[in-house]
């Protein structure tokens, strides 16, 4: 019986490992690891258990073997898009209040938390990629000041 397997972990996607456990190298880890790269996931451990029926597979029965089962299983499996957002508060006049609704609305940002008053804060969450897009337009509005509060 062989338990081999692939994972990949972290935002950069650099971070992995695969293991033959007694296969032929590069022949189980190796193809587990290239279905994960082809699908784009990250954050996964796949294992693929192999149990031997008699029947000698040779190099690309084992590749394709390993391969198969790992795409069959993603294909069952319920992935999840994560992203990373950043929060920051937003402080203005209420005299301001359309400027930055406009911009709030045209990037489809979520309100975390809202105050106002004559001075309003608004705190808004949105992916990380976006940060100089909508930092940049929000900070051309006049008087208008932005701070980053934490990443998410």
């Amino acid at each position: 019986m062989h338990h081999c397997y692939a994972w990949r972990l972290g935002l950069d996607r650099t971070n992995f490992r695969v293991n033959d456990d007694g296969e032929p190298s590069g022949t189980a880890g190796k193809p587990i690891l290239n279905v994960l790269l082809s699908k784009d996931v990250t954050n996964i451990l796949v294992v693929v258990v192999r149990y031997f029926g008699g029947t000698l597979l040779g190099v690309p029965g084992l590749i394709n073997a390993y391969k198969s089962a790992t795409e069959e299983a993603l294909n069952e499996a319920e992935i999840l898009e994560k992203t990373v957002n950043e929060v920051y508060a937003v402080s203005f006049e209420y005299i301001r209040m359309n400027e930055v609704m406009k911009v709030i609305k045209e990037f489809d940002l979520k309100i975390r938390n809202q105050t106002f008053d004559n001075q309003c804060v608004i705190e808004i969450e949105f992916r990380k990629t976006l940060t100089n897009q909508v930092t940049g337009k929000l900070e051309k509005i006049d008087g208008i000041l932005v701070d980053y509060l934490f990443t998410v």
